[in-house]
């Protein structure tokens, strides 16, 4: 279960029909932020062997997926970028807690949700691209987007009890939904 409370508006499909460029280089852009936030965990809370086991794993997975991207992006002649983050990522950190547990909680719950929404997202583009190569590239890639869902979810739980972590995935899921549904103007995988 992915924790969302919402499905993405058919406006990012929208997005990605009319800027599809800019959603793969952005694409490329996710894996590499993702895998600095699996990177920034294993400093932050270097005590928490388990934690820091499942995040090289997922550091790997994340830069592996980067060069999956840059070398799709490369095929179609597309030159990778640095480009203006969307709002999205932004706006979910901006409701992590300042103190500790409650922000390692917090942080793992954050990337917990950005994990499911690419998963969600990664299924809508497999299901809705025309792309023969596209279709093929994003239907392998939710599964592991899921899985990273699922390792953040239980690495909260070793900070908080159960019961506390799952109320306050209800309480970012509710806020993760409402910036969806305001979107950003910029065509992102999290727009």
């Amino acid at each position: 279960m992915l924790h969302l409370h919402s499905t993405s508006p058919t406006r990012w499909l929208a997005q990605v029909d009319q800027n599809l460029k800019d959603i793969l280089i952005d694409h490329a852009h996710c894996e590499q932020k993702a895998a600095a936030t699996a990177m920034n965990l294993m400093f932050d809370y270097v005590e928490n062997e388990e934690l820091c086991r499942e995040m090289s794993a997922i550091v790997t997975e994340e830069l592996e997926h980067f060069h999956l991207v840059i070398e799709l992006i490369k095929r179609r002649g597309i030159r990778f970028y640095k480009m203006k983050p969307g709002t999205y990522g932004r706006k979910l950190k901006e409701l992590a807690r300042r103190q500790e547990p409650y922000k390692a909680v917090d942080h793992l719950l954050i990337a917990a949700l950005i994990e499911a929404r690419s998963c969600e997202r990664f299924v809508l583009l497999r299901d809705h691209l025309q792309d023969a190569e596209l279709k093929e590239f994003y239907g392998s890639l939710y599964e592991s987007e899921a899985r990273h869902h699922s390792t953040y979810v239980r690495l909260a739980k070793t900070y908080a009890p159960a019961e506390e972590v799952d109320a306050r995935l209800e309480e970012l899921a509710a806020a993760e939904a409402a910036i969806i549904e305001v979107g950003c103007e910029l065509p992102r995988v999290h727009s």
